[in-house]
């Protein structure tokens, strides 16, 4: 259902339920499901302010990046992937006026596949760098270190 849809329901909802229906058989005609509370809700606030609230305007939140903005951050983002969200944020605030935060770039960017983080992989072999054993030209692991540090250690302990 679009808005113009709800809001459609909505009245035929408030119709229902001033004409004697039942909020369930008035929701099930209007082919809208809500509770009783909401119903009732509705129904009050109808009666305060007449038709504003059968407006689905107030309802929801949309997305802030659509169109020309959506379009910037993709074109921004496939040019530069390696450009810091806070960057591409400033760049939004300056050009549309827009206040998003970094993590709904962050979401739109992995939603168009663009990220600026480095590939799994390669993160993958600098770990594997750092942590593997340096080895002799025999495939041995170096030692050489070791033993040094335990002679000057037996000359220092035990002075002959």
């Amino acid at each position: 259902m679009d808005n113009g849809q709800r809001s459609v329901a909505k009245v035929q909802l408030m119709s229902q339920m001033q004409a004697g229906y039942s909020w369930q058989t008035a929701a099930a005609k209007a082919g809208k499901r809500l509770s009783q509370s909401n119903a009732y809700r509705l129904m009050k606030a109808f009666r305060q302010r007449g038709e504003a609230p059968l407006s689905d305007g107030w309802h929801g939140h949309p997305s802030k990046l659509r169109g020309t903005a959506r379009t910037f951050l993709a074109e921004q983002c496939q040019q530069a992937p390696q450009t810091p969200s806070s960057v591409i944020q400033v760049e939004l605030r300056e050009r549309f006026d827009l206040h998003v935060s970094v993590s709904q770039i962050n979401r739109v960017r992995a939603a168009l596949g663009i990220s600026n983080h480095p590939k799994a992989a390669s993160r993958r072999e600098k770990r594997q760098r750092r942590e593997a054993p340096s080895l002799d030209q025999n495939g041995r692991k170096a030692l050489g270190v070791s033993c040094c540090l335990l002679e000057l250690r037996k000359q220092i302990c035990f002075p002959a």
